[in-house]
């Protein structure tokens, strides 16, 4: 099976708590591979394209205000059939739906808390790690 690519964001929550590390730990122990990642406070613009897709829902503007609050954790992992794994290893939005030992399960504080981020499909995967990453800054 060929290596796909995903893209992660470690949410407000997460960075607030310090929480990287565990998280990371997590990916990892899933046997996906953190190959760029980097600390950045999203722009409300770069928020706001982000999540367009949200743009006319009632909680888009509480979503991008959430989002530019603090720090995220952007990254590229890697691994066989990286989308679905790394959505796997996230559980449900919700974190009470969520599967015991999932990210969610074990971090997450709320639906709008819920610590990570991850692409849903390999074309919006590749479409959001263009937005944060160029070609040089993924290695491994």
């Amino acid at each position: 099976m060929a290596i796909e690519h995903t893209f992660s964001i470690l949410k407000p929550d997460a960075t607030r708590r310090n929480l990287t590390g565990a998280v990371n730990a997590v990916i990892e122990e899933a046997g996906l591979r953190v190959v760029a990642q980097k600390r950045i406070h999203l722009t409300k613009a770069q928020a706001e394209f982000f999540y367009g897709i949200h743009r006319e829902r009632p909680f888009f503007g509480e979503l991008v205000g959430t989002m530019t609050a603090e720090p995220v954790v952007v990254q590229v992992l890697a691994g066989e059939n990286a989308v679905a794994k790394y959505r796997e290893i996230m559980g449900a939005t919700n974190p009470a739906n969520a599967d015991e030992g999932t990210i969610r399960k074990r971090f997450a504080l709320s639906v709008g808390e819920n610590t990570a981020h991850g692409s849903d499909s390999l074309d919006n995967a590749k479409l959001e790690i263009a937005q944060f990453f160029s070609g040089n800054e993924i290695v491994g």
